[in-house]
C-alpha cells in the first residue's frame, strides 16, 4: 500500500458502502476517517431489508472478515416473495420452495450498519459531520461541515449518496428522471396493526402489480414493515402534487384515487403507517457517463451511479465498489493514487452501466401492462 502510505483518507458518508470501504482499508493499515451527517450511531435507520449477493455484497463482507457476524444477524426466509395482483390474489408463492438457499440472504439495514461500525477502530466515524463544501488545501482537501468544523485529507471519497456534495467536484453529469416516483411508508407492529397484510407478507416480501403500478411490501426483523408505491408521474409531481405527506388522510385519499380498483386491504397500510410518508422520484445516471479521473478524489455507490431500486442492486454495487476501490488503493501495481483511481473508475463505470441498463428495463417492465406476466416469467423461465 505504498501509494497511500502516510496519506489521510476521508470518506464522506457512513452507509454500507462507506463503512465497508473504511473497514477494508483499515485492516490493511490505512489512515481513514468516515464523516457521517447523522448526529449519532443511534439514529433510527429506516428502509427495507437488503439482500446481499455472493458476487458483490457478500464478497465484500468476506474480504472484510465479517461473515461470522453476518451469519448471526441475517434473516433466513426474508427473501421469500409472493407475487400478487391488485386484488391480493397470490399468483406465485416463493415460500412453498422449502429448499432455502443462502445465495441472496437478507439482512436489515440497521444490523448491517452495526456490524460494520463495530468492526472499525474507535473514533473512525466522526458523527454530526454534514458536509457542505470542499476547499483545495495545499496538496489535499479541506472538508467543511455544517456544524462549523473542518477536516483535512489527502484523498477524499464520496460515499454520500444520491445528493452527493462531492460528485460535482468530479463531474457535472447529472442523473435523468426514470419516469417513476415512489411513495414510501412504514407500519410498526404489523402483526397487530395490519394482521391480514402481516399474514400475507409471511416474513418476506410482497410484489403487488396492476394498472402499470407497483406496491412492494417488505418485512423487517423488528416486527415492522415498509412499503413503496410505484407510479408513473411527472418529474415534479413530488413537489407540486399539493399533498401533505404528514397528513395520513390526504395520502390515503391520494392512494385510493390513484390505485382505484385495488383491494381495500392495501388501504390499511396507509391508515396504520407512521408519519411522514416520503415521496421519492427515481433517478438514474446516464449509462454512458464518463469523466477524467482526479488524482485525489473519487466516489462510490449512489454518488457514482444512482439508479432506481427495482433490480435490488444498490447496496451490492456500493459494497463491491468499496471492495474494488480498496483493492486498487492498497495494491502495489499502481505507481500513483491517480493511476489507482483511474483504473477503479473505468471498471466501475463499465459494471454500473450494464447494471443500470438492466435496472431501467426492470423498472419499465414492472410498470407496464404486462408486469405480472413478466415477473412470473422470471421465476418460471
Amino acid at each position: 500500500m505504498k501509494i497511500i502510505a502516510n496519506k489521510k483518507i476521508a470518506i464522506a458518508g457512513g452507509g454500507p458502502g462507506g463503512l465497508s470501504l473504511a473497514r477494508l482499508l483499515q485492516v490493511k493499515g490505512a489512515d481513514v476517517k468516515v464523516y457521517e451527517r447523522d448526529v449519532s450511531r443511534d439514529v433510527r435507520v429506516q428502509g427495507a431489508t437488503l439482500d446481499l449477493h455472493e458476487e458483490s455484497g457478500l464478497k465484500a463482507l468476506q474480504e472484510a472478515g465479517l461473515m461470522d457476524a453476518f451469519r448471526k444477524n441475517y434473516r433466513p426466509g426474508a427473501d421469500k416473495i409472493r407475487i400478487v395482483d391488485k386484488h391480493a390474489n397470490i399468483l406465485l408463492d416463493d415460500h412453498e420452495d422449502v429448499a432455502y438457499e443462502i445465495s441472496r440472504p437478507e439482512i436489515d439495514r440497521g444490523p448491517l450498519r452495526k456490524i460494520l461500525l463495530e468492526s472499525l477502530q474507535p473514533g473512525t466515524v466522526v458523527w454530526n459531520s454534514h458536509l457542505v463544501g470542499l476547499q483545495k488545501k495545499d496538496d489535499g482537501w479541506q472538508l467543511e461541515f455544517q456544524n462549523g468544523t473542518t477536516a483535512i485529507a489527502d484523498i477524499v471519497i464520496a460515499a454520500d449518496g444520491a445528493n452527493s456534495k462531492i460528485r460535482p467536484y468530479i463531474t457535472p453529469i447529472k442523473p435523468f428522471y426514470s419516469g417513476v416516483t415512489i411513495v414510501e411508508g412504514a407500519v410498526y407492529n404489523s402483526s397487530t396493526a395490519v394482521p391480514e397484510l402481516h399474514q400475507l407478507l409471511n416474513g418476506g416480501k410482497i410484489f403487488a402489480m396492476g394498472d402499470e403500478k407497483t406496491l412492494i411490501v417488505s418485512s423487517k426483523g423488528d416486527g415492522s414493515l415498509v412499503f413503496y408505491t410505484g407510479c408513473k408521474t411527472d418529474e415534479s409531481w413530488s413537489c407540486n402534487n399539493g399533498i401533505d405527506f404528514n397528513n395520513a388522510q390526504e395520502v390515503l385519499a391520494w392512494f385510493q384515487q390513484e390505485f382505484a380498483g385495488w383491494n381495500s386491504v392495501w388501504s390499511q397500510l396507509f391508515e396504520k403507517a407512521s408519519l411522514p410518508f416520503i415521496p421519492r422520484p427515481q433517478y438514474c445516471m446516464p449509462l454512458d457517463q464518463y469523466w477524467n479521473a482526479l488524482p485525489d478524489m473519487t466516489m462510490l455507490g449512489d454518488a457514482a451511479h444512482l439508479m432506481p431500486p427495482y433490480a435490488g442492486e444498490g447496496v451490492n454495487m456500493a459494497m463491491l465498489d468499496a471492495l474494488e476501490l480498496s483493492t486498487c488503493l492498497i495494491s502495489d501495481d499502481f505507481n500513483t493514487v491517480h493511476d489507482a483511481i483511474a483504473f477503479y473508475e473505468k471498471e466501475m463505470r463499465a459494471r454500473a452501466s450494464a447494471i443500470a441498463g438492466m435496472t431501467m428495463e426492470q423498472t419499465a417492465s414492472l410498470h407496464s401492462p404486462d408486469a405480472i406476466k413478466n415477473m412470473l416469467a422470471m421465476f418460471n423461465p
